[in-house]
């Protein structure tokens, strides 16, 4: 699938399977590919959002070694984010975001972030 930008809740779900290697390095803008079509999904992952009650969990973006995943809708509401190593996926980090804006994750590093950001740039400097 290839096309223009699409909203992030208007983009259509690639049910296609697809393996870590194929997973790109660039934000997915025309369609959303869920954490059940990537085949080596960990099941922490698959349940990602379960308990905030947001069942869709989609690929964003790699961040460096980091793939970057989110259950929940960009804009501030119940969400969260989970990033694994590509090349370990036991090594993993999740950010929750809350529906006020504030949010709670740890990093590589092993600080503990407030900021959806700072856990990001935490990710890059981390690899």
């Amino acid at each position: 699938m290839s096309g223009a930008a699409l909203p992030a809740d208007e983009r259509p779900v690639d049910p296609r399977p697809v393996h870590t290697a194929d997973l790109p390095a660039t934000p997915v803008r025309d369609r959303n590919i869920p954490a059940q079509a990537w085949v080596e999904a960990p099941d922490e992952l698959r349940r990602l959002g379960d308990d905030i009650g947001q069942p869709l969990t989609t690929y964003k973006r790699r961040i460096g070694p980091w793939l970057l995943w989110r259950a929940g809708p960009a804009t501030k509401a119940d969400a969260r984010y989970w990033a694994g190593h590509a090349e370990d996926l036991s090594r993993a980090h999740t950010f929750r975001l809350f529906p006020d804006g504030t949010g709670e994750g740890s990093g590589p590093s092993g600080a503990t972030h407030a900021r959806f950001r700072a856990w990001k740039e935490d990710l890059r400097d981390h690899g």
